[in-house]
């Protein structure tokens, strides 16, 4: 069956509780888990005059979201340390996150994409709503999703 699963993530409560039934599965089927976050590019707004300057450099930007990143991906690796499940963590920069994702899958040789059916909008809910439809429309390695 699944040996390597991988489980992209954003951190919210939905993502959370998707990681805990991805380790519960894992664990019962004898997998080993690759989490994953999409961090989002740098935010650059064009407004002609005017604009609005957004105080964050580039470089601290990049330093914020691999914070997140980390903060996020220990989160399941914690998880999957108590549960005694193996939980390699992976993050990479992409404003395309459902190809981001299925790009993670297949880099790290997952055979299942273990996500989330829908969640909130907006910079919190990265991974989830439409990007689960996505992945599963171009994904060629089967997805679960979890409801």
């Amino acid at each position: 069956m699944f040996k390597h699963i991988l489980v992209p993530t954003d951190g919210s409560e939905l993502s959370q509780e998707t990681a805990r039934q991805a380790i519960l599965f894992a664990k019962e089927t004898g997998a080993r888990i690759t989490a994953f976050f999409a961090k989002p590019e740098y935010p650059v707004s064009y407004y002609g005059e005017g604009a609005l300057i957004d105080p964050t450099t580039p470089e601290r930007f990049a330093e914020l979201t691999e914070q997140q990143a980390q903060d996020t991906l220990d989160y399941i690796a914690n998880l999957g340390r108590e549960a005694g499940v193996e939980v390699e963590k992976r993050s990479a920069t992409s404003d395309v996150p459902y190809q981001a994702i299925i790009d993670a899958a297949i880099q790290a040789g997952c055979d299942l994409i273990f996500m989330a059916s829908h969640g909130r909008r907006g910079f919190s809910a990265l991974l989830l709503g439409s990007e689960t439809n996505k992945v599963l429309t171009h994904s060629r390695i089967p997805v679960l999703v979890y409801r």
